[in-house]
């Protein structure tokens, strides 16, 4: 293939990756969701990500590159372009493959199973543009508090955040290790600090001296947070709400509770989680679940 005809599909290839990203955008559009390719800045300005530590050299997966540093407006999720501007720099990276000229590994910052770009966005556009499923890649690692999985969106970082500043507050994944408490709920991870501190409270009343933070937070999960999610597992609630976890429902459960203590002052979380699963019940019957 001699280098005009090279070009021409060059250009060509450019213009059909801008129309998949154009149609792309349309599709997130009439679908309501975004289709925005993650800014690294963002990212650890809301999850506090530690690092970077040198990995060294790498072969990850194509499709497990979901952001970049510094060119995160220039392509979408999927690594299309979005700029005219990048064309120029796009064929000539697209005409290396074409002439099967060797490119240089890119440069990844590694968060949890997704990398970032730090240098070499248009070698990974051009490279998942043409179904390459591997790339070589200096990478370096970022520490994260919280799972960080290539499907993250970017809607996703609200809660994740909230999930971050939850650890950070409470230590949960240290004093716990393998505490899973994942909430969906937007402001739910306050809720349950609030939850924290008037169980202290509570137990600095009960045993009458100071209760520490720590103290209160194993406490918290050991015999209180614990012991209502086993109910909820037994009651089978939450085969109701797939799309829900059980630290949600523990949250639903406890609000069902303060609201039947207007009436029976003295009911459990537990019999709150079973009048929860009842009272679901009925609702179904009455085909208005």
């Amino acid at each position: 293939m001699d280098d005009h005809t090279i070009a021409m599909r060059d250009r060509a290839d450019f213009r059909a990756a801008r129309f998949k990203a154009f149609f792309s955008d349309v599709l997130a559009f009439l679908l309501g969701q975004r289709n925005d390719l993650l800014s690294y800045d963002e990212v650890r300005e809301k999850l506090h990500i530690g690092g970077p530590i040198y990995r060294g050299m790498k072969t990850v997966q194509v499709e497990q590159i979901v952001g970049s540093v510094n060119r995160y407006r220039d392509f979408d999720r999927a690594f299309l372009p979005t700029q005219d501007h990048t064309a120029d720099r796009w064929q000539k990276i697209n005409r290396a493959f074409y002439k099967e000229v060797s490119l240089p590994p890119v440069m990844l910052y590694k968060v949890g199973d997704a990398y970032f770009v730090v240098d070499g966005n248009h070698r990974v556009s051009v490279a998942r543009e043409k179904g390459q499923e591997f790339i070589d890649a200096e990478v370096r690692e970022c520490a994260v508090r919280v799972p960080f999985t290539p499907d993250v969106r970017p809607e996703d970082l609200e809660i994740l955040g909230e999930r971050v500043n939850f650890l950070e507050r409470t230590a949960l994944d240290k004093l716990r290790p393998g505490a899973e408490i994942e909430v969906t709920i937007l402001g739910g991870y306050e809720r349950l600090l609030e939850h924290i501190a008037v169980h202290k409270c509570f137990m600095g009343i009960d045993w009458q001296r100071d209760i520490g933070d720590e103290e209160a937070v194993t406490h918290w999960y050991d015999t209180v947070y614990l012991p209502l999610v086993e109910a909820i597992h037994k009651t089978g609630v939450i085969e109701r709400f797939p799309a829900r976890t059980e630290s949600d429902l523990y949250l639903w459960v406890i609000d069902h509770q303060h609201y039947l203590r207007e009436s029976q002052p003295g009911i459990t979380p537990e019999q709150a989680a079973e009048h929860f699963v009842k009272m679901l019940g009925e609702r179904k019957d009455l085909g208005i679940e």
